[in-house]
């Protein structure tokens, strides 16, 4: 096997055998719906792959994924009112930009964990290559990741990054804040 290319909608690989290479791509324009009488709904995911790829990290990576992307739009909206408008103290502020930051860079961290296991524990590659290959086995040589894995990767570099400088920038939160006692009337409470 030459190498495998792994994206999150998209793949493809090159198989190295006797005289010379055979590409081939798998993506999800197989992806199939199919609705029953009833309204249900029944997914079939790469319909011709479902015996090599774990279905269930695959969706957990699509999930965190659109939870990344939904978090990051939140906490863009929360930026731009802060900088163009009178941003408030509550979750506007800049505690609703680091607890956005954080929400988003631990959903970019899982989406890249989930991501590099399905391919790695998984020996994603070589069941992908071998599927419907009878006399071969092949092995891979290389992997990469595609876009889709290093846009998420700059993404939780950005979360974290954003969340540093907040915290750099010298923000008390209300969970870091001391309390102040008052002890200079102790003694004439005591007296009445």
């Amino acid at each position: 096997m030459g190498e495998m290319q792994y994206g999150l909608f998209h793949g493809e690989g090159v198989r190295q055998c006797g005289l010379g290479a055979r590409p081939f791509r798998f993506s999800c324009k197989q992806m199939l719906y199919v609705f029953n009488y009833t309204w249900n709904l029944k997914y079939k995911i790469f319909p011709d792959l479902l015996k090599a790829i774990p279905v269930s990290i695959h969706v957990n990576v699509i999930l965190f994924s659109t939870i990344l992307i939904v978090l990051t739009l939140v906490g863009t909206a929360f930026f731009m009112y802060n900088a163009f408008g009178k941003p408030f103290e509550t979750l506007h502020g800049p505690l609703g930009l680091y607890l956005l930051s954080f929400i988003s860079g631990s959903c970019g961290c899982l989406v890249m964990i989930l991501f590099a296991s399905e391919v790695k524990i998984h020996h994603l590659s070589e069941k992908i290559a071998n599927y419907k290959e009878g006399t071969y086995a092949y092995k891979t040589q290389s992997e990469k990741y595609t876009t889709s894995f290093w846009v998420v990767f700059i993404c939780f570099f950005v979360h974290f990054l954003n969340g540093l400088l907040i915290r750099l920038a010298g923000f008390q939160f209300p969970f870091a804040k001391s309390k102040d006692t008052q002890t200079t009337n102790v003694a004439a409470d005591l007296m009445y």
